[in-house]
């Protein structure tokens, strides 16, 4: 018998039950945060602590119906997972935060998108990482040269904005 028979009773979805407690633990911390805040609603009773408080219930809930779901074994059977693309976006995010103050942000971000891009099946490293330079520079010259906003800057940056 298959485990989609109707015949056979499935058994409880113990990675849908971490995945609850994970959802009870974040409710939890943000209930707790949310207590120690001032409620300083004043005349309409909103205050800071209240869209904390509303958003960890709300997790909560989702928690309940979580669990609920797994007990009964309401979730659909998953494929198996596929680790090399998992590792490779894992190794681009690594790489990016140790090349972040060395090599600046479109650098490493440019790495860290080849690095995605060859989880998502693109193979050629040599194209996708010059590709991934100039898209992250882009982005670097809008936000730290338009808007003023600070991201770190590196060898490719200060050659075309010296005093950047």
């Amino acid at each position: 018998m298959s485990a989609s028979d109707p015949k056979m009773p499935r058994r409880r979805d113990t990675a849908a039950l971490a995945i609850a407690a994970g959802l009870a633990i974040v409710a939890g911390v943000m209930l707790w945060d949310s207590a120690r805040l001032a409620d300083l609603g004043g005349y309409s009773g909103v205050g800071p602590a209240s869209v904390p408080r509303v958003v960890s219930f709300g997790l909560l809930g989702l928690a309940l119906w979580t669990v609920i779901a797994a007990v009964k074994g309401d979730f659909p059977d998953r494929p198996a997972q596929n680790i090399p693309p998992v590792l490779w976006i894992v190794a681009g995010l690594a790489a990016q935060l140790l090349l972040l103050h060395a090599a600046g942000f479109s650098i490493a971000t440019g790495v860290l998108f080849a690095f995605t891009a060859r989880a998502f099946g693109k193979r050629n490293l040599a194209m996708t990482i010059p590709v991934g330079i100039v898209f992250s520079f882009a982005v670097w010259v809008v936000f730290a040269q338009l808007l003023m906003l600070h991201l770190p800057a590196g060898p490719l940056e200060h050659l075309f904005f010296p005093g950047g």
